[in-house]
């Protein structure tokens, strides 16, 4: 499952929140509850190492760490029954100076179900399984290729990441003096099939038993790539993968773009097409209704507190405090929040405008 640029926000700010938290001895708590597993039990076993706390040697640490699971216990039960994907809280006593008390608690229902029941008293919260949550797992394979070139690469999330070139041996078409027009076709035959083999194999290295590969992608001019799928090149195990072939022109890194353009069927439930649409939505719209879109931090802003804004789009490199903000306000007027990566070249164009626009509900003139 991949998350989207919400989750993902979410999700980053808590481990940099988090992350910021050292105790001065093993005082800080963290509690992962898996899918299903019963609520109750994980109470008892804090209360559990609540009484065991009462032997730690040193007072203050003794209070801070009773003090961090009396407060992960009262929070515990404010749920009825564990969340679907179960839960992941975090408590201790984060003040600055030592002899202080503030004793937090922190708590998130992730978007990937939790496997992995944990218990520890540290001096750090344990990050590492919220951090995995946030590498992709999902990918499609992309081949674009013709008689003389091939690339191939992943797409991991909305990011294209180049795996592998070759260039072939076919000969030009023009033939050297001396070689009959028969000869010359076969040895171009030849050098073609070899050049098909070899982009095949490659295929095989790179997708064979590449876990969390929802499908490959093929794209070329005319007919090449017909010629590569159809013919007796690509094992069967990685041919079943195949889930697209395109017309593109370019077998080079514009191929692959050219052919994630034209992959809207493909991706109809995949968020980079999501967020491709909304952004194709505003520039049309800048282009051909300004007065329907605003762009600019202060434009915006003040859009979004007239309460005419209906879809607002934020750069995921915009700072958490600006970002939480404009969220507060958007809720106020019902409008939509969109997060837009910088992995796209629509999201690049966003960050380049300043990372904050919006569509309006209506065309909106000054004066």
């Amino acid at each position: 499952m991949s998350l989207n640029a919400h989750q993902r926000h979410e999700l980053k700010k808590l481990i940099t929140e988090l992350g910021k938290y050292r105790g001065r001895h093993t005082e800080l708590v963290s509690v992962y509850i898996p899918a299903g597993y019963d609520m109750n039990n994980i109470i008892n076993h804090i209360a559990q190492e609540a009484g065991t706390a009462s032997n730690i040697k040193s007072t203050s640490t003794r209070k801070n760490v009773e003090d961090a699971l009396t407060k992960m216990m009262q929070h515990l039960r404010l749920y009825k029954r564990t969340p679907d994907h179960g839960l992941a809280a975090f408590s201790g006593n984060v003040a600055e100076r030592e002899g202080q008390s503030d004793v937090r608690v922190w708590s998130i229902e992730p978007p990937v179900p939790i496997k992995t029941r944990l218990y520890r008293c540290d001096k750090a919260f344990v990050m590492e399984i919220l951090e995995d949550m946030l590498n992709i797992k999902e990918f499609f394979g992309l081949v674009v290729m013709d008689r003389r070139d091939a690339t191939i690469a992943l797409l991991k999330g909305k990011t294209i990441v180049p795996l592998v070139k070759t260039h072939s041996e076919v000969p030009g078409k023009m033939r050297a003096g001396g070689q009959s027009a028969q000869r010359f076709e076969q040895n171009r035959e030849l050098a073609a099939k070899a050049h098909y083999k070899k982009v095949a194999e490659y295929m095989k290295e790179q997708f064979l038993n590449l876990e969390g590969l929802k499908g490959i992608i093929v794209g070329g001019p005319g007919p090449t790539k017909y010629d590569l799928v159809e013919g007796n090149f690509i094992t069967a195990d990685v041919k079943k993968k195949i889930i697209a072939i395109k017309d593109v022109t370019y077998t080079d890194e514009f191929g692959l773009q050219e052919m994630l353009e034209r992959c809207d069927d493909v991706f109809a439930n995949e968020e980079i097409l999501t967020e491709r649409k909304i952004m194709a939505q505003f520039f049309l719209l800048l282009a051909k209704q300004q007065n329907k879109t605003s762009y600019g931090l202060k434009e915006v802003k003040k859009r979004l507190e007239q309460g005419v804004v209906d879809v607002l789009l934020l750069s995921e490199e915009l700072d958490d405090v600006t970002m939480d903000e404009l969220e507060a306000v958007a809720l106020q007027f019902n409008s939509k929040v969109e997060i837009i990566s910088t992995e796209t070249r629509e999201g690049q164009q966003l960050r380049d405008l300043g990372k904050v626009a919006a569509i309006l509900r209506y065309e909106v003139h000054e004066g």
